[in-house]
């Protein structure tokens, strides 16, 4: 019978094992909900315009509006964007990380 415990405690421990998620070059790290360890990336400066209605990417002409919840807080004074592989020309972010106005 312990063995069966044994079991289903270490599968138990696999599934709550926290996601990690890959940093950028500063050091802090994305958040699993915007990555598989490789969809995120630091933007070069004039990638993404501020306009009246939200964050431009200019190479798609993405808009992301000010109050959509792919909006995450950036750590660092540098936009930072998340699309599925890695594609830079994808349509749709997964996540904008947006610097704080006061950098």
């Amino acid at each position: 019978m312990s063995a069966i415990r044994h079991k289903v405690l270490v599968i138990a421990l696999l599934f709550a094992a926290p996601a990690f998620a890959h940093d950028a070059p500063l050091g802090w790290a994305y958040g699993a909900e915007c990555c598989s360890m490789t969809d995120c990336w630091q933007e070069k400066d004039g990638a993404i315009l501020e306009t009246p209605n939200g964050y431009r990417v200019v190479v798609t002409g993405e808009l992301i509006g000010y109050g959509d919840s792919r909006i995450k807080p950036s750590k660092d004074q540098f936009f930072h964007r998340c699309t599925v592989s890695a594609d830079p020309k994808a349509r749709r972010s997964i996540c904008l990380y947006v610097p704080p106005r006061s950098l």
